[in-house]
Formats: C-alpha cells, structure tokens, sequence
C-alpha cells in the first residue's frame, strides 16, 4: 500500500497541505520519499507561559508553528531534522501534565499533550521515524543539544548571585550555556557555543564564562575568549522577542496518525503505533 501511486498521491495533497498552511512565511516541506506520519495540538512551555503549538511528524522531519486559525492558518514554521533530536520522558508537574522534553543542538523546550496517552503517541512516534532515519541513511545524529531555559516565573531573583530581584528595571536574561535565569550584571559575557551557532557570540552568565575559558585553556594551552557585550545576540528559538499574547491556548483536536501498513490517514487508536516506516 505505501508503494501504490494513490498513497502517493494522496500522501503528497497532504503534505502540500501542510506546507500552504503556513502561507508564504514557511518554507517548502514537499520532497521525495517525505511521507507525513502525524499531526496534532501539544502546548509549549514558553518563557512566560504556556502555548498551543500545532505539531507535524514526517518521516525525516518535525514541524511546528504558532496556531493562528486551527487546521486552516499556522505561523512561526520551525523546522527540525529527526536526526537532531532527542526527547526525554519526564514525569508529571503540578501544573503540567503528560510532559518530555525535546532535545536540538540549538534549542530545548518543554511539551505537553491533553493526555498521557497522546504522549506516548507521540513519543513512540518520533522514535520510531528517527530510528527508521538513521537505520536507512547516512544522517549521524547529533551529540550535542542546547541547554532547556527555565521559565520565568521560577525565579524571582537572580539563580547566579541570588540577590538582585528581577523588576521591571531589573530584568530576566537566560544564560544560553546553563539555561539559568540571571541578572544582567552576572550575565555581561559572551561566547560561542558551537552547537548553538558556529559563530556568533551569546550571553552567558559569569559562572559558564569561567568555565568555557578554563575549558579552552586546558584543551588549547590559553585562555582566548574575551567579553564583548557589543556582539549581536543570537535567539536561535526567537522567542526572546515573542508577543506574550501570541500562542494563546484554544481548541484542542485529537491527533491523527498514518496507518502505515494499510496506508490509510485517520484518527486511528493512539495505542496503534507504526510498526513499520519506510526508509528514505
């Protein structure tokens, strides 16, 4: 059934249907061999407060974005290859449930679904496209991924000198090294962090800056690496930036799931996982 040119064709509708529903901001997600595999609603744990995202699994990629009109309009397109994530099962908060962690070399972030068992859909998923991913190509995974920020409403004074108060005048930084929240006299310093970006200098907090310089003199006999607070900041996520009204949560619609063995594209039981996806 995955070979049959009717699957073909009705796969590719719907991944261009993906695609226009990002309008012209997103990028092209039609390619060879992607099939879709999933999509659904999951909320984000965002700096300031949790958002609805819309969520799409293909065979080699994870896509998400901002809901702006529910299975019809979607913005803020991120892309990323399978090869590069890792997720990790995390146990239930006291004020979010059925939650993991994914895992990017240039980002992490906290998810959640309306039910355990959407989580272990999607988990399962994912793990099952990555593992396939890696099995029938030459992708290598990633073996080094960005640091999770902590919200913001964890702290409500500096995690590095514990004594500045954030306020208004005082405002929250995240060091990109550690993810902690820090005033901006213990976060001056900048650095490359490879993973994040090859070159561009982010902030990080004093107690990083010292260790990443300890590091390159052990390792390079010299301590390179000069603050510079004049360097362009790098948000790989963007959402130093984003709208605290955006994201809002809304409707929630069950996750549907490709059949791969009949090839067929329905809400199936979420405890009916693929047991065979198709190598690219």
């Amino acid at each position: 059934m995955m070979d049959h040119p009717t699957f073909e064709r009705e796969n590719q509708e719907r991944v261009q249907a993906v695609e226009s529903s990002f309008h012209q901001a997103g990028k092209p997600l039609s390619k060879p061999g992607r099939i879709l595999i999933g999509e659904g609603t999951v909320f984000k744990q965002g700096r300031k407060k949790i958002q609805q995202k819309i969520l799409f699994l293909f065979t080699d990629i994870l896509v998400y974005g901002s809901i702006v009109v529910p299975g019809r309009w979607y913005k803020k397109q991120k892309i990323i290859p399978l090869e590069d994530i890792e997720l990790e099962d995390l146990e239930d908060s006291d004020i979010f449930k059925h939650q993991w962690l994914i895992r990017t070399p240039s980002k992490s972030f906290f998810v959640s679904a309306p039910s355990y068992e959407e989580k272990k859909a999607w988990i399962e998923h994912i793990n099952e496209c990555r593992s396939s991913l890696m099995q029938g190509t030459s992708c290598k995974p990633s073996k080094k991924f960005a640091v999770s920020w902590i919200p913001d409403p964890a702290a409500c004074k500096c995690m590095r000198c514990l004594s500045t108060k954030f306020s208004g005048v005082n405002r929250r930084h995240h060091c990109r090294n550690c993810g902690f929240l820090v005033c901006n006299s213990c976060s001056k310093q900048r650095a490359v962090i490879d993973h994040i970006h090859p070159t561009k200098k982010l902030r990080i907090c004093s107690f990083c800056y010292k260790n990443i310089n300890e590091e390159k003199f052990r390792d390079r006999g010299d301590s390179a690496g000069k603050s510079s607070s004049e360097e362009e900041e790098f948000c790989p996520s963007g959402e130093e930036n984003e709208k605290v009204e955006e994201g809002e949560i809304g409707i929630y619609s069950p996750s549907n799931w490709l059949d791969t063995k009949n090839g067929t594209w329905e809400r199936l039981s979420i405890y009916d996982y693929p047991k065979s996806i198709p190598s690219q």
